[in-house]
């Protein structure tokens, strides 16, 4: 096995828009969600400063010029575009994304935009959010908005940021719990709404590419006993395989269909949607990944946290089909995440073998608290060895057939995280705030960032 990437391999870093920019009420932004979601802790930062990226990005796209990047993978926040969510234009909005895109462009830094990340205008939600059939309807119009104005200069979209996560862990993404019917008629809106954002980035953009980003973990089976079998066969479609065959395929796959008949759940489609489904594709696959997911078939009803000792398990719990385990053979971070980089390489190749689009990796990283010197150093070799172990899992799925076109890990600046503040921290660029205190904001490079840029310097791991 060789330690070289392929010639045109992309290489990228990856923010969100409300976890990064701050500026909440500037420029004539209106509220998210993300602005207005009920906080259980409040001793932690919040999105209304962030890391102020919305007034520091010329010096953080230079930053990332200076790393090597080819690609940056950021959102844009829709309330910046339509305040309300529809209606009227913001064109100071317009005009500030134009001028992130040229700074970009200016250092030969392709823009890769996911036109929503998790932070639906509070307007819309107002009025039922993804549940309302006229919130497809918005999207569509913010969608084309944002081909029309620049479609001349980016050519490769991503859709909705991880509406599975969305959907699977609503109370920690949206502050809130969704009842299982209303659930997965959001699934169906939100899948539709990229259906559209497929059709008209084809329409509108010459040359344009466009493709979903869900979060993907391979399930894994807690043992060899078939009803564990089955745990893993259903949390895999409900997880991963609906959202992907709905994108890919065009359908709900016989499983999923199952679990939602075997939940008394009816999906209402709308006259256009079959032929939607049937008829607009991606040209690619974006995939965050962290790490897999184990379960087994619960047994017990009233002790479903059995055998659950980390944090992506808690969430995962549905009598009748499936519930978390932890993983024993696999080590965990300082946040309680357990990690798996030969997972990534398996998940590549069972995506790969069942969609056969290139595949992009958009987030990958590790969350840490991280320590700056007085000096003005960042030492994390911790990110360094999860980074590396993961990249060599992509270059030996790449030796073994997948498509994989880039790697955008997670993350290129430090940002806020929902549950764990500034504290957490994923990027190559440390910023200087606490909790409670936002400094100057300062930059300061890691060690992550110089190891990064060398990786990208020669196309390939050290030997």
């Amino acid at each position: 096995m060789t330690h070289t990437f392929p010639e045109n391999f992309l290489w990228g870093a990856s923010i969100s828009a409300h976890q990064t920019e701050g500026a909440y009420q500037t420029d004539g932004k209106g509220q998210s969600v993300q602005d207005t979601r009920p906080r259980d802790n409040h001793d932690i930062a919040d999105f209304t400063v962030a890391v102020d990226h919305y007034h520091h990005y010329k010096e953080d796209i230079r930053l990332l010029a200076e790393m090597g990047i080819t690609i940056f993978r950021f959102s844009i926040a829709w309330t910046r575009i339509f305040p309300n969510g529809r209606g009227e234009l913001n064109q100071k909005g317009i005009q500030h994304y134009s001028d992130v895109i040229d700074e970009l462009l200016k250092y030969g830094i392709q823009p890769y935009i996911t036109l929503n990340h998790f932070d639906l205008p509070q307007a819309l939600e107002d009025e039922g959010g993804w549940s309302n059939r006229s919130t497809v309807d918005a999207f569509k119009v913010y969608a084309e908005t944002l081909f029309e104005a620049y479609g001349d200069r980016v050519k490769h979209w991503l859709t909705i940021n991880e509406p599975n996560i969305m959907l699977l862990v609503d109370k920690k993404i949206l502050g809130k719990e969704i009842p299982l019917q209303e659930k997965y008629q959001q699934f169906h809106h939100l899948m539709i709404a990229e259906k559209y954002a497929f059709k008209r980035c084809h329409e509108l953009i010459e040359g344009g590419q466009i493709g979903p980003v869900p979060n993907i973990s391979l399930v894994y089976p807690a043992t060899s006993k078939p009803m564990d079998n089955q745990a893993a066969l259903y949390f895999n479609s409900v997880r991963n395989w609906a959202y992907l065959d709905f994108s890919c395929f065009g359908r709900y796959n016989a499983v999923f269909k199952d679990y939602l008949n075997r939940n008394n759940i009816t999906i209402k489609f709308a006259n256009e949607d079959q032929e939607l489904m049937e008829t607009n594709f991606p040209d690619f696959v974006a995939m965050n990944f962290y790490t897999t997911v184990t379960v087994e078939k619960p047994t017990e009803k009233d002790d479903m946290a059995n055998g659950i000792s980390d944090q992506q398990s808690e969430d995962i719990m549905e009598w009748g089909f499936y519930k978390g385990f932890t993983n024993p053979y696999l080590k965990k971070n300082e946040f309680n995440w357990t990690i798996d980089p030969d997972g990534l390489k398996t998940t590549l190749q069972t995506l790969y073998d069942r969609y056969h689009l290139p595949i992009i990796i958009t987030e990958n990283g590790l969350g840490a608290k991280d320590e700056l010197t007085a000096d003005g150093k960042v030492q994390d070799p911790y990110r360094i060895n999860y980074l590396e172990q993961h990249i060599d899992q992509c270059l030996q799925a790449i030796e073994a057939g997948v498509d994989l076109i880039g790697y955008s890990p997670w993350s290129a600046i430090d940002l806020i995280s929902v549950h764990e503040g500034i504290s957490k921290r994923y990027g190559f660029i440390y910023v200087d705030r606490t909790e409670q205190d936002e400094k100057e904001l300062a930059r300061y490079k890691k060690d992550s960032f110089y190891w990064y840029q060398s990786l990208i310097n020669t196309n390939q791991l050290p030997s």
